[in-house]
């Protein structure tokens, strides 16, 4: 032993070398964070417009990331295993360097357009072809570097976990600035020429991490290599528990976004606050004096399942803040505990590649599941509440409870709490009415039972898991919807069908969002006979039914009309005998839906040949003859807000240009979360057109008459008719100092401040 630390002690970097092997490799590891998580709003922003603006591109997306950081990870554990110091070190730069030669970013130009079906294999594929080389040499860098850095004979070397907070703080605020600096300050042209710039600047960096490497003294990294060597490698338990804690919060992460997006808008702000947090939880959990001490939040943890819960049950999606704060509150907490457990229970510097591995497995494993599975396997978003269950087993092993003598009847009471919640959910009678005008207090009752029991009784993880299951259930037994459900999930989301509990109405819904809905009985209970009227948003009184009466009478001849977005089917019976009326839509099962006359019979009685066009609007349209058009309606919605690309500069240039001489374009945009009547507006003036703005409250909506927000544009006054002369309509200017949206360009974050701002 005197021996070895003689040897040590010749060999040992002076302080100095230190400082700049610190430096140096704290450096290339932040910036390649920096790079790796930025290049995923930024990439996602440019596939947006083939897939009309969905979040699932979004979960896509992660899964995609998390499935080449798993390569990435393994890689680098396959290069530490290498024997020779130089082979691994000149194997990455080469690898680096190649993925240089495929900068700046871009879509990769012979992939073709979307598919009719099959969205998620293409998109995995597109992101494969145009990014999946720089990406996966990004994602390799992590564990390669911290591994190098052990080598190099840093004292901090034998836990060189701290860089892996250093990792993270990069990653964290890469996202953080995207929507808040990045996004409303540049342009996506801008933003990847900076990116390649970034990535030139990190191959320098870590080429000086290589050569620090190689000139550390051999003995010093033997010796360091050493120090651990009698540790014994973790079991396969525990690293299927490792796989398991960082499966459960990746998937939640992509579930919880899915679910704030969907109501208010699919764009990067709402992407980068979950994975924000995530990363966040990674940089508190590898501190060497954490923050937050993780025994606080694993005893938070069961209160955050109860409050997610409690937010499920309420359904408080028509309140922003609850929406954006109290889900991604929970979720924080969460993850949280999981990583913890994943930090407490890390192996020596020895096995770092490997739980590296074991985790990025993990992530890719939780989002394959709630990214890919789910959405196939289940017609309504049960990942959700799936995950959030199984955050319970995420506990450390179960110590011993207080009050065993009431723990130990606790199944027992529990199967009978379920049976008499759950048996009425079947029937109808005064328990199952009660139950369904108080499933807030009931679902939230057994969720913080859940909590108490953790806490207090210090119960069972198993206990914790099945209470915190049947509250979970009992939400889905009695859905907040007043009526009958039914549920139809594509790629583009979860479409609910409701018949109310009267039956007079079939109501289509996104998220939060009706979308359309028909009368089926009238007052007195007939059916309603003959063809169906417009209701909600496009009743003839409202902006878009004054919009095609004014156009029409200022034609005095039969329209041609263009709809993008079907919905429900309702502009169907906005056409008049001998309109030719086209439609276009991006989701085939939003065509099934509203073609059935169990759900709605628009189309059947409106239009019995409907056959609309399939696909992306922004390419499908884009083939349309030019001039051909007297009325555009942009209808499409993605829940609350109209996809961003079909309200941009280039998109409005498309529209102008399908115009007929006096044609005019109608944009919806009746918003609860953003303000985009200002956003039409100037995208409709940088294309010359003038744009009058109608808003008006109907004092209806309890006959699902809607008050509705609407922009027509057009080239003249006299193109709009009577409509440029009504006091119901008002001609409308450009905002000053506000920027046009374009394809290279948007702020969500504006829209989202302008309507909190006029308090609308």
């Amino acid at each position: 032993m005197t021996s070895i630390a003689s040897s040590a002690a010749v060999v040992q970097p002076s302080a100095a070398r230190n400082r700049l092997v610190l430096v140096i490799y704290t450096a290339a590891i932040f910036v390649s964070a920096l790079l790796l998580f930025s290049v995923q709003p930024l990439f996602t922003k440019m596939v947006l417009p083939r897939l009309g603006g969905s979040p699932a591109v979004w979960s896509v997306a992660m899964v995609f990331f998390q499935t080449l950081l798993l390569a990435g990870y393994a890689y680098a554990h396959f290069l530490t295993q290498l024997r020779s110091r130089v082979l691994p070190i000149a194997i990455h730069l080469l690898l680096l360097g190649f993925a240089l030669l495929t900068l700046p970013l871009s879509i990769a130009g012979h992939w073709g357009d979307p598919p009719t079906s099959g969205y998620a294999l293409w998109l995995l594929g597109l992101f494969t072809v145009s990014i999946g080389l720089p990406f996966f040499a990004l994602a390799a860098n992590n564990p390669l570097l911290q591994a190098w850095f052990v080598r190099t004979g840093h004292p901090a070397g034998p836990d060189p976990y701290f860089l892996y907070a250093s990792s993270n703080i990069g990653s964290f605020l890469a996202l953080l600035s995207y929507p808040l600096l990045i996004e409303p300050i540049f342009s996506l042209r801008t933003q990847n020429l900076i990116w390649t710039g970034g990535y030139g600047l990190l191959i320098a960096l870590i080429a000086g991490c290589g050569v620090l490497l190689l000139r550390s003294p051999v003995t010093v990294a033997s010796l360091l290599q050493g120090d651990d060597s009698d540790a014994p490698a973790p079991s396969w338990l525990l690293r299927a528990r490792w796989i398991f804690l960082a499966a459960v919060p990746s998937g939640l992460l992509i579930a919880v976004t899915a679910h704030i997006s969907t109501d208010v808008a699919a764009a990067p702000l709402l992407w980068v606050l979950p994975l924000s947090l995530y990363l966040l939880t990674w940089v508190l959990v590898f501190q060497s004096r954490p923050l937050l001490p993780h025994k606080w939040m694993l005893a938070l943890q069961p209160l955050a399942i109860a409050g997610v819960v409690v937010l499920l049950a309420f359904g408080g999606e028509q309140n922003l803040a609850l929406t954006l704060g109290g889900h991604q509150l929970c979720f924080f907490v969460i993850a949280m505990a999981c990583h913890g457990e994943l930090a407490r229970t890390r192996p020596p510097a020895k096995y770092l590649t490997g739980f590296y591995v074991a985790l990025s497995f993990g992530g890719m494993v939780g989002g394959l599941f709630a990214g890919l599975i789910a959405p196939f396997t289940f017609s309504w978003v049960a990942e959700y509440p799936i995950l959030l269950a199984l955050a319970a087993l995420c506990r450390p092993a179960d110590k011993a409870e207080r009050l065993p003598q009431v723990t130990r009847w606790y199944w027992i009471v529990l199967a009978a709490v379920a049976v008499a919640l759950l048996v009425p959910a079947g029937m109808t009678g005064k328990v199952t009415t009660y139950l369904e005008d108080h499933r807030v207090y009931v679902a939230g009752a057994v969720g913080v039972l859940a909590a108490l029991l953790a806490v207090l009784l210090n119960g069972g993880r198993w206990k914790v898991f099945a209470t915190a299951a049947l509250a979970l259930v009992l939400i889905r037994a009695y859905p907040a919807d007043d009526g009958r459900v039914e549920t139809v999930r594509s790629f583009f989301g979860v479409h609910k069908i409701v018949v109310t509990s009267d039956g007079h109405y079939h109501v289509l819904m996104h998220g939060t969002t009706i979308h359309g809905a028909q009368k089926y009985l009238n007052a007195d209970g007939s059916k309603v006979a003959g063809r169906p009227e417009p209701i909600t948003y496009y009743h003839k009184d409202g902006g878009i039914g004054r919009a095609i009466t004014a156009i029409r009478e200022r034609k005095g001849a039969p329209l041609k009309v263009a709809v993008i977005g079907v919905g429900a089917g309702t502009l169907t019976c906005a056409a008049e005998p001998g309109e030719s009326w086209k439609y276009f839509e991006i989701d085939q099962t939003m065509v099934d839906t509203a073609s059935d006359p169990k759900y709605f019979s628009y189309i059947r009685n409106c239009a019995p040949d409907f056959k609309p066009v399939i696909g992306d609007a922004r390419l499908t349209f884009a083939k349309e003859p030019d001039g051909a058009y007297d009325l555009i309606i942009v209808d499409a919605y993605s829940s609350d807000a109209i996809p961003i690309h079909l309200a941009t500069e280039e998109a409005m240039a498309i529209y102008k240009a399908k115009l007929a001489p006096q044609g005019a374009v109608v944009m919806h945009v009746s918003n609860r979360h953003l303000e985009l009547e200002s956003v039409v507006v100037g995208i409709a003036d940088a294309n010359d057109l003038k744009s009058w703005v109608y808003n008006e409250d109907s004092g209806r909506d309890d006959e699902y008459i809607f008050s509705t927000d609407v922009v027509v544009s057009a080239r003249e006054d006299a193109d709009v008719g009577k409509l440029a002369s009504s006091d119901k309509w008002t001609e409308t200017e450009p905002t000053d100092g506000e920027r046009v949206w374009t394809d290279d360009y948007s702020n969500v974050l504006g829209a989202v401040y302008r309507r909190l701002r006029d308090g609308e």
